[in-house]
Formats: structure tokens, C-alpha cells, sequence
């Protein structure tokens, strides 16, 4: 198996980690250093990083979070399971005020980047931007796009083969491993 493979199929939606492990400053940036070098619309260059590994800042952020959209009677990870890192992806709107896609690929690049130095995080999209922006004292040029929540996993996901008008929906079984549906890819090439 080729090593990227390997990161992607690694490179899972992990919600509850090892509180106790604790990441470095550095390890952020070098995180958003791989980011900085990815793809970016006409090249504008326009997100921007806010980074947090300190447990007061963390705690601030965290109840800005949802967590599982399909886990409904999970509130997000109980203390002892909380990410011990956040980073805020932001766009600096007087730069660009169409990203694109540049936030998805940064976000992935820098999901990739932190398994392959054995951690794990998880993409969220669901946050209350207004109260994250009074929580961190966001300036108003920076729009918030995603938060990356990152730490050492203490979760099993799965990944199991979606049948055709199966249920897509992510579900945990009675020993808590995350099972994910994905379509097969035969499903998915339409064409060629």
C-alpha cells in the first residue's frame, strides 16, 4: 500500500482523545506550514490560522463546537476525551471574498500531516462563529470557515462498505466503535 494510502485510510473523523497527550506549538505550525504550501485560488493566499494548545484557550473554544450531527443523544467528547488543540481556519475577507475550496484543502492537508505524526482530528464546520469570535477576539476582516479539533485518538473508527440506498449515516456500536458508511466506488465512476 502506497504511503499516502495509507495516511488517507488512517486519516479518520476522530472525536474522543487522549486528553492527557499534549501538542506542541510547533507541531501547529508545522501543520499550517504543509497547508501554506498547498493549492490556493489565482493564488491569493487568503486563510489565516488561529492556533490553540493551551488548555484555557481550548476550553474556550470547545463549547463553539458541535460534534456529531448523527450521534443525537451524544453531546461531543466528556472531559478526559477533549482535543488537546484546536486550529481555527479563518479568511481574511479584504484578500479574498470567494475562497473556493482553499479551506477544504488546507484542512486535509493538515488532518494528513497530523496521523502521520501519529494524532488524529476532526473537520468541524457546525460552529457558532459569533460566539467563537467574541471567545478568541477574532478581528472582523478574518471570517471563520472550519475549526480542526486534534489530538492522540482514543476512538476506533471503521469504515464499512455502504450498500446501494443503504443509510450513510455514521452510528457507534454497544463497545463505542465509530462505524462510517461509504459508498463503493463502482458507485461513484460514473463515466470512463
Amino acid at each position: 500500500m502506497s504511503e499516502l494510502r495509507s495516511l488517507v485510510l488512517r486519516n479518520r473523523s476522530y472525536r474522543r482523545f487522549d486528553e492527557t497527550h499534549r501538542i506542541e506549538r510547533d507541531t501547529l505550525v508545522e501543520l499550517v506550514d504543509l497547508a501554506r504550501h498547498t493549492a490556493s485560488a489565482a493564488n491569493r493566499q487568503p486563510l489565516r490560522y488561529i492556533l490553540s494548545c493551551d488548555p484555557e484557550t481550548n476550553a474556550r473554544i470547545f463549547p463553539c463546537l458541535a460534534w456529531a450531527g448523527y450521534l443525537k443523544d451524544w453531546p461531543g467528547p466528556a472531559p478526559g476525551e477533549r482535543p488537546t488543540a484546536y486550529i481555527v481556519i479563518t479568511v481574511d475577507t479584504r484578500i479574498a471574498k470567494d475562497w473556493w475550496c482553499d479551506d477544504g484543502i488546507a484542512a486535509q492537508t493538515m488532518l494528513l500531516g497530523a496521523v502521520e505524526r501519529g494524532l488524529g482530528g476532526c473537520m468541524i464546520g457546525a460552529i457558532q462563529k459569533e460566539r467563537l469570535r467574541e471567545a478568541l477576539s477574532i478581528p472582523e476582516p478574518l471570517f471563520i470557515r472550519l475549526v480542526l479539533a486534534l489530538g492522540k485518538p482514543a476512538e476506533t473508527v471503521v469504515i464499512e462498505d455502504l450498500e446501494p440506498g443503504g443509510d450513510i449515516r455514521y452510528w457507534r456500536d454497544e463497545r463505542g466503535v465509530h462505524h462510517v458508511p461509504k459508498r463503493r466506488l463502482e458507485e461513484l465512476i460514473v463515466a470512463g
